[in-house]
């Protein structure tokens, strides 16, 4: 394995980052994106950030702003739908969330950022309700990130966004937000025919008996080999064998109806899922309860069975980590990008690692 840094951020006044997404075009070129230029986990500073590299991984650009809007931009999704085209996603709160977690920002802040933070946040109060655009949103570009066009509002939000299917699709499988529309907080599957410029609702995940909403967050989809479609879902509370796991369900008519999830019982999420050119299934998630860290497991049956488990981050003693996602590079081995700290830093990074399987 071959550990990396795609972005580190020593010197900012606002060096946090996290919820990565990482994909790769037909070219070869990969691109991540996230939120960075925090305070952390909770900070209304967030920007969504760009970073391309051409070499495998191997060197990055510096960040690219893609959004910086009056909110906080949270999570951020990146898919390459060929021809230079690209497609993200990303999640703001309204401003009345961070007036209720005002004393969680003052408390996360130095003696540098504080009246920062803080005047921001009074200057909030004056946002037009066109500026105070909470929930989920999609934007396209199609020039490989160098432009991109207008925020597209859609009920669902994830934070690996939605996947390709083979016959050009595309499929989001979200979690309602803010949408107003459908009911809160519950999984559906959407369907753009038009590479992402609209969507259409096809279904509505069940959830496990007894299982609230609440306890379930952050799902993804991808298409198997023989055309099924598998969902993996972040498990919470009771949902879950270990209290913070995935569940499995899915799809034999395109997305039009899901089986109930299913816990798989491992120790960790949210799930990101890659079809391997092999067959094989890869599933990454991280570990927050110690021992802290990125995990994988492959499935050589369709993801209905998982093998052990594959530490792929190196190890450290803090749970604000995690949401890995992965990339197949052009010899077959695989590129995962995620978010943790450096060793001795106290801001989390945009990292990698470079593994093969067997």
């Amino acid at each position: 394995m071959k550990f990396g840094i795609v972005n580190r951020s020593e010197s900012a006044l606002f060096p946090y980052q996290a919820w990565p997404t990482v994909c790769r075009d037909e070219n070869g070129t990969i691109y991540v994106t996230c939120s960075g230029h925090r305070l952390g986990h909770l900070c209304p500073f967030g920007k969504n950030l760009m970073f391309i590299s051409r070499d495998e991984g191997e060197s990055w650009s510096s960040p690219i702003i893609i959004n910086d809007t009056e909110l906080d931009d949270r999570d951020s999704g990146i898919l390459s739908l060929g021809g230079g085209k690209l497609l993200m996603t990303y999640f703001n709160h309204p401003k009345e969330f961070y007036f209720k977690e005002r004393d969680w920002v003052e408390r996360n802040t130095n003696a540098v950022t504080h009246d920062m933070s803080l005047g921001l946040l009074e200057g909030w109060k004056n946002l037009t309700d066109e500026q105070n655009h909470g929930g989920s949103f999609i934007r396209l570009s199609e020039d490989g990130g160098m432009s991109w066009g207008k925020p597209i509002k859609v009920p669902v939000t994830s934070p690996h966004g939605p996947t390709k299917l083979g016959n050009g699709d595309l499929l989001y499988l979200g979690k309602e937000r803010l949408s107003g529309i459908y009911e809160d907080g519950a999984i559906y599957a959407f369907l753009s025919r038009d590479g992402g410029l609209n969507w259409e609702c096809l279904s509505r995940v069940p959830n496990p008996e007894g299982i609230e909403n609440e306890l379930l967050h952050e799902p993804y989809a991808i298409e198997l080999a023989d055309g099924r479609l598998v969902g993996a879902i972040r498990a919470q509370g009771k949902a879950s064998k270990y209290g913070f796991g995935v569940l499995l369900c899915y799809s034999e008519d395109g997305g039009l109806s899901w089986s109930t999830p299913e816990d798989i019982g491992i120790c960790g999420s949210p799930p990101h899922l890659l079809l391997h050119s092999s067959g094989a299934v890869i599933l990454t998630y991280a570990r927050r309860h110690a021992p802290f860290g990125q995990r994988a497991r492959i499935s050589l049956d369709g993801c209905r069975s998982f093998g052990e488990e594959i530490v792929i981050g190196e190890e450290i003693s803090d749970s604000d980590l995690g949401y890995p996602s992965t990339v197949e590079l052009s010899d077959g081995s695989l590129l995962t990008v995620y978010y943790q700290k450096c060793k001795n830093d106290d801001f989390c990074s945009i990292l990698s690692t470079k593994w093969s399987i067997s």
